[in-house]
């Protein structure tokens, strides 16, 4: 009670305790020594004997979280729709207009990203940094750009500028919609999860088929916007390359979102020189004595397409992300802290 006195004191409800005990390393196992059978009981026990001189504070009134649901709903609209605007304008236009749309459209999409990115539930307290930044922002210019320059390059040039893949990029630009409600669901859930476990374990495999299902449900939305992106702008929808980019940034965000930093920021900068190291490695193999260097990249386009690249590399970095969240995102203390969201 001493060693946890703060903890104690602004705690709203036993949940807090339980996850703040977890977040300081106990579990269910070294709690016995207190005579207690899991963390939750301990929690409990402490938080009935608590000091009453600081009152907790009051939690959020139902209205203002339906407010703020709503806000963070439209928000998480923006980005599509005004990559849907872009994409319509660069139609309609040639030339110097073109490209001024071009330029206008990608400051207003990023803009509204970051709106969408800032409120809700993958809003974040935490700093992101200009790394991942960059990394994230190359990892989705290669989808517009990457595939075709690598093509062209394998064919020995590029000589002519090589058309933008501009379906997937909008249908990534469209997901950030299903993300954010996936998000949401997934968090509600596990609250709720969170507040009926009596023990750590019984919460980790409550939440953890939960958090694989959130997952897959974003895939199929992911996929269906693929496809009607693809269909409307007579462009290959990408799957696999755009749907391996969409779940590792979705993933990425859920830990960032929850304070998970570190995992997500180097498997994105990783990703990002794989693709960078691909592309490269091509112009290099044309140096005198250095066509080994393309090989490995050569291999892979001529078996499945250039697009193989990214979905091979955006695919590994989902699958080391997904691993990390069933453990990270299935402790007690990544939900039960109070973070503004709905």
């Amino acid at each position: 009670m001493h060693r946890h006195r703060d903890l104690c004191e602004r705690a709203v409800d036993p949940l807090e305790i339980a996850a703040g005990l977890e977040a300081h390393g106990l579990t269910d196992r070294t709690v016995t020594r207190f005579r207690h059978r899991d963390v939750f009981s301990l929690a409990e026990e402490m938080y009935a004997r608590r000091t009453r001189e600081v009152e907790p504070a009051p939690r959020p009134a139902p209205a203002e979280r339906s407010g703020a649901r709503a806000g963070w709903a439209v928000l998480a609209l923006l980005p599509g729709v005004l990559c849907a605007a872009t994409v319509t304008g660069l139609r309609f236009t040639e030339g110097q207009a073109q490209f001024a749309v071009a330029a206008t459209g990608t400051l207003a999409v990023a803009l509204g990203l970051r709106a969408a990115l800032r409120r809700g539930p993958l809003g974040t307290a935490h700093r992101t940094t200009n790394g991942t930044r960059a990394w994230t922002c190359w990892l989705i210019a290669y989808a517009l750009f990457g595939d075709g320059l690598l093509s062209a390059a394998l064919s020995g040039g590029p000589d002519d500028p090589w058309p933008p893949a501009t379906a997937p990029v909008l249908a990534l630009a469209l997901s950030c919609a299903p993300a954010a409600w996936c998000a949401h669901l997934f968090m509600a859930r596990a609250r709720r999860g969170l507040a009926a476990s009596r023990g750590l374990k019984e919460f980790a495999v409550s939440v953890r088929p939960l958090l694989l299902g959130v997952f897959a449900l974003f895939l199929c939305a992911l996929g269906a916007l693929l496809a009607l992106c693809g269909a409307a702008l007579d462009e290959p929808p990408a799957y696999a390359g755009a749907g391996a980019l969409g779940a590792l940034l979705l993933l990425a965000r859920l830990l960032t979102a929850r304070g998970f930093t570190h995992a997500p920021a180097v498997v994105l900068g990783a990703a990002g020189a794989a693709e960078a190291t691909a592309t490269a490695t091509v112009f290099a193999g044309r140096l005198p004595g250095c066509s080994f260097l393309d090989t490995p990249v050569e291999t892979v386009a001529y078996a499945w397409g250039p697009g193989a690249v990214p979905a091979l590399v955006c695919g590994a970095g989902a699958l080391v992300l997904l691993i990390h969240a069933t453990r990270t995102l299935t402790r007690a203390s990544a939900h039960a802290a109070p973070d503004g969201t709905p």
